[in-house]
């Protein structure tokens, strides 16, 4: 993988976004670890949560995506259908990807998409 200047990785997340949208129909897209939160640096790598609905598997959803985005440094992509986000977060409790709809942003919402979920309000009590 090769480092990137910043504005290098910002124009490649815009065409890479460009590409999902036009080639894989995604419901969302939405950008999360250092380049959502505002402080990335010349080793970040690009951190996407796509929704897709869909009847494939997440291997094989996930293996869609990297085959369209053909690119030489790091990009880390989870596809996820919206029914395992709502079952990630009111089932399993997964607070990473609780944490990704909480502090991430959407940088891409299909038009007409009514895909939102109220988030719990919880309240992490590990020192008590």
């Amino acid at each position: 993988m090769r480092v990137l200047d910043l504005e290098s990785i910002r124009i490649k997340l815009a065409e890479i976004t460009k590409q999902i949208v036009a080639e894989y129909n995604p419901e969302k897209i939405i950008l999360f670890g250092s380049f959502a939160w505002g402080d990335p640096n010349e080793n970040s790598d690009i951190d996407l949560l796509i929704v897709k609905n869909t009847e494939k598997g997440k291997l094989e959803r996930m293996r869609e995506v990297r085959d369209l985005v053909n690119t030489d440094f790091a990009v880390d992509i989870l596809v996820y259908t919206p029914e395992e986000i709502i079952r990630s977060i009111s089932e399993y409790k997964n607070l990473f990807i609780e944490d990704i709809l909480r502090h991430g942003k959407v940088i891409y919402s299909k038009p007409g998409n009514a895909f939102n979920i109220a988030l719990p309000k919880r309240q992490l009590n590990i020192l008590h």
